[in-house]
């Protein structure tokens, strides 16, 4: 109980210290030049999921990346199915759940227009990625405290979508807006 306390009071100064003031909100597709979108290697439309986001970015001329949440205990006889480079891990997070700081900046840098969170969780690491993202349009599946994403794709009561169910929505509504 005071462990979680603690943890919190450290999440809350730690947003308070590094989230981004720049204004977000709904940006049509011409204007997106870059990307970054991060998806969860548990999901079972992991690969699947990664390929659609792939061709939607080369299909729009968009400079993208992709990174990877992997919090899964991996035995010594398996191996990472991602880039180490673009995989944050469990060993990536402090005591508090804050990812290092040499992954956040991999995770910000060049500065991206469009913010996709796939991950179907409020955890802390994707909250402190989302509020420290400079991007001018956010999108996510659960939003998070003082209303982070300006789209929010949730799933339907009676089915949860994977992870390029999803992806697929949100090209859908990026196509909309004009």
């Amino acid at each position: 109980m005071l462990i979680e306390k603690i943890q919190t009071l450290f999440r809350k100064r730690s947003l308070k210290k590094s989230a981004s003031t720049r204004p977000t909100g709904l940006c049509p597709i011409s204007r997106i030049r870059s990307a970054v979108t991060f998806i969860d290697v548990e999901d079972t439309s992991f690969d699947v999921c990664k390929k659609a986001i792939q061709a939607f970015y080369r299909d729009n001329g968009i400079k993208g990346e992709i990174f990877f949440f992997d919090f899964r205990k991996i035995g010594d006889k398996e191996r990472l199915i991602t880039s180490i480079t673009n995989t944050i891990l469990k060993k990536d997070l402090n005591w508090y759940g804050k990812p290092a700081k040499e992954k956040v900046d991999l995770l910000l840098q060049g500065e991206p227009d469009l913010f996709i969170s796939l991950i179907n969780k409020d955890d802390f690491p994707i909250e402190f990625i989302a509020k420290t993202s400079t991007a001018h349009f956010k999108i996510g599946r659960r939003q998070l405290p003082g209303n982070t994403f300006d789209l929010v794709i949730k799933d339907p009561a009676d089915k949860p979508y994977s992870e390029a169910e999803v992806f697929g929505e949100v090209v859908r509504f990026i196509d909309k807006i004009q």
